[in-house]
């Protein structure tokens, strides 16, 4: 009681509680902060430090910035919105965080439509044919596939040659103009691109044989939604591949390829599966490249478990 007591106590100061509720919803760093709640750098983190001490906010290292986010027992939380009604600068802050992430968003989709049309001839950090095609032999057949992320479709391509039918997702109206361009030049049919967010793709429901994340999942804003959107269009005994960075610290990528995340380690990886509901998860260093900044590439392969027959028109 003395714990909850003391994080009332901590609530009542309005700029306190209008952080929390910011973090509740978002992670965000404190130059976000500063932006949403128009107060300075050494007003915020002196918040966030007596926060952070109660056990309400906890911060891990992104590149540059701290990442703050909610920690909050969920009872708490209850009556931190109960209190933030009678907060008159919360409706304007929380329509402040829809426009930052929006702007996130347009950064990384800005990134690629600059890209469209030549992202194939251009190095990828990380993407690993070898890795690709070890990925593949685990799980072949298949019938209905998603490249998710899928950029000008170079993999859809290759998926397309062996598939009964592929989707391929990407957050870029023109990566997804350029993409479906090319497969109805070289009289792919079976490959149909769609624009949508990994993290929650146009794809009915248990309509997938396989979905691939491949070098996609660093560009997400939150990694384990896009996994958890996998899992919920995979039909039941449906395959997840994830191919992606292993964590490193060549902060460059940020700018140079719009990375989010600073890839991952396999234990994050495993764990992000396992949190969604997959089974029989596996991950593995597929690949380690020779010259620097030396990407490894990491493989992470999960199973939806067999359950009641979902739909199957995706």
């Amino acid at each position: 009681m003395a714990s909850m007591l003391k994080s009332l106590k901590l609530l009542s100061d309005p700029t306190r509680l209008r952080i929390l509720i910011l973090l509740g919803r978002e992670t965000l760093s404190v130059v976000e902060l500063q932006e949403i709640l128009g107060m300075g750098q050494s007003r915020i983190s002196t918040q966030l430090s007596q926060l952070k001490t109660a056990g309400l906010v906890t911060d891990e290292r992104s590149g540059k910035n701290n990442m703050y986010s909610c920690t909050a027992d969920p009872d708490l939380m209850e009556v931190a919105q109960l209190a933030a009604a009678e907060v008159p600068e919360i409706p304007a802050d929380l329509a402040s965080l829809r426009h930052l992430l929006e702007k996130r968003k347009d950064h990384a989709r800005a990134y690629f439509d600059e890209l469209a049309g030549r992202f194939g001839k251009n190095y990828v950090p990380g993407r690993s044919w070898k890795a690709l095609a070890e990925a593949l032999l685990k799980v072949l057949p298949m019938r209905v596939v998603a490249d998710l992320g899928a950029g000008e479709g170079t993999l859809a391509q290759l998926l397309a040659q062996r598939a009964e039918h592929v989707i391929a997702v990407d957050l870029s109206p023109k990566m997804v103009e350029f993409g479906q361009a090319l497969a109805l030049r070289n009289g792919l049919t079976n490959l149909e691109f769609r624009v949508g967010d990994i993290e929650d793709p146009p794809i009915t429901d248990q309509s997938l044989d396989l979905a691939i994340l491949s070098q996609a999942l660093h560009h997400a804003e939150h990694p384990q939604r896009a996994i958890d959107a996998a899992l919920r269009v995979l039909k039941p005994g449906g395959h997840l591949i994830v191919l992606d960075l292993v964590h490193h610290q060549f902060e460059e990528a940020r700018d140079l390829y719009a990375d989010r995340w600073l890839g991952f380690s396999e234990s994050g990886l495993a764990a992000m599966f396992e949190k969604a509901g997959f089974q029989a998860v596996e991950t593995l260093i597929a690949d380690r490249e020779n010259s620097a900044p030396n990407f490894q590439t990491l493989l992470g392969i999960g199973t939806r478990p067999n359950s009641a027959a979902g739909s199957t028109d995706p």
